[in-house]
């Protein structure tokens, strides 16, 4: 946690962000954007998803391109400037949905077979953090997936680091769900470019590289008695 901003960055801190730049994080033209999103849907095990949510779509580049594999597509932002443009680029995909919404002081009250939380987690307070993380799981029906990716330095602004958010998401749900009967298998045909070996938590399946970090979790299919 930073000790120097430990609260939730509030919508006016990303108000003033895109009122400064419509692209402030160079979505639309970094090569690490581009590459990061590539490795985000080759991660994914299922070519298809019904029902998918996605937590701070800002201008929708990745929504664009997560859209043809969900059947319905919501995605969610704190600021308005974003949304709009995120509407523009998908205006020709019906099956997407942009709401402005504040996560974890609103949720939608419906269960998603897919939840992507890319480059947000580290915004929320330690207590924010917590709350979205009960909401998220239990928007997970069984067999639904919650992929996290965040760039993994500190920064001197965001209460919380990339590390911090997916450790505290390993540890949740290593304690709330029940140990897999075998080994749930990685997802195949990841670009290169990642380092380090796939780490196994329950559901989990975890990899690493230089600047970010991705988790991909699924809620079991089945109940176990402990």
């Amino acid at each position: 946690m930073n000790p120097n901003q430990p609260n939730t960055l509030p919508p006016a801190y990303f108000n003033d962000v895109y009122r400064a730049n419509d692209d402030p994080w160079k979505f639309e033209t970094s090569p690490y954007e581009r590459e990061k999103y590539a490795t985000t849907l080759a991660a994914l095990p299922r070519p298809h998803y019904d029902r998918a949510f996605e937590i701070g779509c800002s201008l929708g580049v990745l929504t664009e391109q997560l859209a043809p594999r969900c059947g319905r597509l919501l995605a969610v932002d704190v600021a308005e400037a974003p949304l709009q443009r995120a509407r523009q680029r998908c205006a020709q995909l019906p099956q997407v949905e942009f709401r402005l919404m504040r996560v974890p002081e609103e949720f939608p009250q419906e269960q998603f077979d897919l939840i992507m939380v890319s480059e947000v987690g580290y915004y929320w307070s330690p207590e924010d953090l917590t709350r979205a993380a009960d909401q998220l799981l239990a928007a997970l029906p069984p067999g639904g997936q919650l992929l996290l990716v965040h760039w993994t330095p500190p920064v001197h602004d965001y209460p919380l680091t990339g590390d911090e958010v997916h450790e505290f998401f390993s540890a949740k749900s290593r304690g709330q769900w029940p140990l897999a009967p075998r080994a749930w298998p990685a997802p195949r045909n990841l670009p290169p470019g990642l380092i380090g070996e796939a780490v196994r938590l329950p559901f989990t399946h975890c990899r690493l590289n230089r600047q970010w970090r991705m988790l991909l979790q699924q809620r079991p299919q089945f109940s176990k008695s402990r």
